[in-house]
């Protein structure tokens, strides 16, 4: 169970293909598939979304510790999710980064301390800024001009999409309010309930002002809202951007002066899950580490735990543009077979390790979680 992020087809099928036993995805919206998974951990064996998931999962019973050793690979898993960041030198973003809810701890409770159980396996994994149509609004520069203020700019009042996410979008809205002098806040990875008020009043302000377009729940949604010129600029994920791009329409994805957005993605295994099925659940975890699937995701711009794995499935001149951020040497296909990046062009916000050097805030879920749905649904209908 998941999202359509990484719930796939092509990758169902080649995961059968290798492991020889039968895969069923449900995939649902990252809210709905939250819910479900929490309250049902029967109806699934293992779960993928993102890490700050872990919370509601983990306090909800829903999933149970991972065995260390029979991760094949672990060894190669990078420090990101190990350790917050891939240089001693980076700086940690705001929020839930992964490695504060990785290890399992003797008393239950989730650290980053080191143990033999984990509470997660980290595999896929990105940043998210926002995307804006040039022929509309003049480019910026990566990390000097471009700004989540953009997002609630007067001169885009009409043009503007944000994503249906509550855990998502509310860092969206928060880093767009406090580019723009709007409201401030002590620690932007754990909003109070003051804050989030404040925050709201904001954005129920332009909302009645006409200054959203629309809210998006969905990848091809917010591929419609630009491809029909509903809006303008937008809260994007990667794959809508390459999307559009390949549709002609020239849509740059920005590299916020005050940082992305991260995000870690987790698989984890159900609470209820036992026996041989428990078994193949450990070796469909493993299979996503071994490079197949981490280089048909870099295609579509996400990056894994273990690169050089993806690197063997990947040709260099696809290495050099998705991790390196080196101009494109030549026409690069999407994971469709379309052409997702022209010779030339060069990947907004650099080298991976540039990318996930930058990040703000990790997608979380906050003390203030339960207060927040409260008001992003009073947005969402008033």
């Amino acid at each position: 169970m998941g999202t359509a992020v990484t719930m796939q087809e092509d990758i169902r099928r080649r995961a059968e293909q290798d492991l020889g036993f039968p895969i069923h995805y449900e995939a649902h919206g990252s809210a709905g598939v939250l819910q479900k998974a929490s309250t049902r951990p029967e109806s699934f064996d293992v779960y993928e979304q993102w890490s700050n998931s872990i919370k509601v999962l983990w306090q909800a019973d829903a999933i149970q510790t991972i065995d260390k050793s029979r991760i094949r690979r672990w060894q190669e898993i990078n420090s990101l999710a190990k350790s917050g960041r891939l240089r001693p030198d980076m700086a940690i973003g705001a929020g839930d980064a992964p490695h504060k809810l990785l290890h399992v701890q003797k008393d239950g409770s989730l650290d980053c301390t080191t143990t033999d159980q984990i509470s997660f396996v980290p595999y896929v994994h990105n940043v998210d800024s926002f995307g804006y149509n040039t022929t509309v609004i003049p480019e910026g520069l990566p990390y000097e001009t471009e700004s989540w203020g953009w997002l609630l700019d007067p001169r885009y009042r009409g043009k503007v999409g944000l994503v249906n996410e509550p855990a998502i979008g509310i860092f969206d809205a928060a880093l767009a309010a406090q580019a723009n002098g709007l409201v401030e806040f002590a620690d932007i990875g754990e909003l109070t309930r003051d804050e989030i008020d404040r925050l709201f009043e904001v954005l129920v302000r332009l909302k009645h002002d006409g200054h959203f377009a629309g809210l998006w729940n969905s990848v091809p949604q917010s591929v419609d809202y630009m491809r029909s010129g509903r809006v303008a600029i937008e809260s994007m994920f990667s794959p809508a951007v390459s999307t559009l791009n390949g549709m002609g329409i020239p849509v740059t994805y920005a590299a916020p002066r005050e940082g992305y957005r991260g995000w870690h993605g987790v698989l984890c295994l159900s609470s209820r899950c036992n026996e041989r099925a428990r078994d193949m659940a450990y070796e469909y975890m493993n299979w996503w580490l071994e490079g197949w699937a981490g280089a048909y995701m870099a295609r579509q711009g996400y990056y894994i735990s273990i690169p050089e794995r993806a690197r063997e499935h990947l040709s260099e001149d696809e290495w050099s543009y998705w991790y390196r951020g080196e101009p494109a040497r030549a026409d690069l296909l999407g994971a469709e077979g379309k052409r997702a990046v022209k010779a030339g062009e060069l990947r907004r916000g650099g080298a991976y390790e540039e990318r996930l050097g930058n990040v703000a805030v990790w997608n979380t879920v906050m003390n203030s979680y339960e207060y927040s749905l409260v008001r992003w649904y009073e947005l969402l209908t008033t």
